[in-house]
């Protein structure tokens, strides 16, 4: 039997465990800090919400479970392939929080302002960054279309980051009602915008000379190409040279509104830009939109953006919705390859016992229990073998547990 996890998954050895769990304590505490409930969904959907979501090129990553028994063998024998499967792997955690209020408003408040922290899947080929099974950690506020849910939004994820230890990272936003204006405005036929808008994520992928040979691929025409190029390559502010061809519509005034809270909010701390490439990829957002980068990781760390249509798709109700994504893996990589050290952490220390003397080790340790992490070991007959591997696995000394007040601390 194969020995190494599914490619795209991996383990994670306990110290990498550690960091992992208190990045997302300190996450989920900064959460509901700010006044965020956290809820739970199952992995599990129905693959018909999932086909039908508006997921982008997600729709294509999507982890399907065959139907079982006789169903399975009917389609099959009926060659209705489209039919072999009836579930899939959520992935994302967007899609289910609309299902999921969807089936419990009666017993929810809006503006219903939710947390989930939990994995998600996706057929991906892996790489730095990019796995098929990861975790994501999402806020988001239900039932409102003001632009003071994005304030908030952007406001509690930055003040997360800074917790977790990042530093140096921007918040890019745009505005997908403001994006396809421009289109319109610098001549890319409506028609066209979705498929000019899936080239233009790519801008920090294949960049600009890449964005412009697929463009000219897929029929568009020089000048507006040259138009939006000339624009992303401007000098100053690009938000007022924005509003000078499209003129007062109202995603600009949204959007300077976000800016200026924004930055007052961050105090320095992180900056806030105004992005004209920025759109992501699902077809679900239709307002506001924003992602956070960091010089440490070439792509996102964190995105999301206001989807007001998609909760619709469930019922004929209209419920504006916004929310925002933590990248946990990638900030788990950054973070470990770092070298980050989690603070406050209790020292651990390893109580060596002889054997047939665990009940009074445990007794006679147990006020260690307040100050350290207390982890017993049974006296094998080369001590110092064990001392050694307890430094190596991160262990900040030892004590014998007939000697409970001498801790021998290792020197760091």
């Amino acid at each position: 039997m194969r020995i190494q996890p599914v490619r795209g998954t991996r383990d994670f050895l306990p110290q990498e465990t550690r960091l992992r769990d208190y990045l997302q304590e300190k996450i989920l505490h900064t959460y509901v800090q700010n006044g965020f409930e956290r809820i739970l969904t199952p992995a599990l959907e129905d693959a018909d919400n999932l086909d039908k979501s508006e997921g982008g090129e997600n729709l294509n990553l999507i982890f399907k479970i065959l139907k079982r028994g006789e169903k399975l063998e009917r389609a099959i024998e009926e060659e209705e392939f489209q039919e072999l499967s009836d579930i899939g792997l959520r992935y994302d955690l967007t899609l289910p929080l609309c299902r999921y209020y969807a089936n419990n408003k009666a017993h929810l408040n809006l503006p219903f302002k939710v947390i989930q922290l939990d994995r998600v899947y996706r057929a991906e080929r892996p790489q730095r960054g990019r796995m098929r099974e990861f975790v994501q950690c999402d806020i988001d506020i239900l039932g409102s279309d003001s632009s003071e849910c994005e304030i908030e939004l952007i406001y509690v994820m930055g003040k997360t980051l800074l917790a977790i230890g990042m530093k140096d990272f921007i918040v890019h936003i745009n505005d997908r009602r403001l994006h396809n204006e421009l289109l319109s405005r610098l001549g890319f036929p409506e028609e066209h915008h979705a498929s000019v808008s899936i080239t233009l994520d790519k801008l920090d992928k294949v960049g600009i000379d890449g964005v412009r040979e697929e463009l000219l691929e897929k029929g568009c025409s020089e000048e507006s190409i040259d138009a939006f190029v000339e624009l992303l390559e401007s000098e100053g502010s690009m938000i007022d040279l924005v509003k000078s061809i499209v003129g007062e519509h109202e995603a600009v005034q949204s959007l300077e509104k976000i800016i200026t809270a924004s930055q007052k909010l961050s105090a320095g701390r992180y900056s806030i830009k105004y992005d004209l490439s920025l759109i992501r990829g699902q077809g679900y957002y239709t307002g506001t939109v924003f992602e956070i980068t960091t010089p440490d990781f070439p792509g996102s760390i964190a995105g999301g953006g206001r989807y007001d249509k998609l909760i619709e798709k469930f019922i004929e109700e209209d419920v504006p919705a916004v929310g925002f994504s933590i990248g946990f893996e990638r900030i788990f990589s950054i973070l470990s390859e770092g070298g980050f050290v989690i603070p406050e952490e209790k020292q651990r220390i390893g109580v060596i016992y002889d054997a047939g003397m665990i009940t009074e080790a445990i007794r006679d340790t147990e006020p260690l229990r307040e100050e350290y992490e207390v982890t017993l070991f049974e006296r094998p007959r080369k001590v110092g073998r064990l001392i050694n591997r307890l430094e190596e696995r991160g262990f900040s000394g030892f004590v014998y547990a007939d000697n409970p007040g001498e801790i021998r601390l290792f020197e760091r």
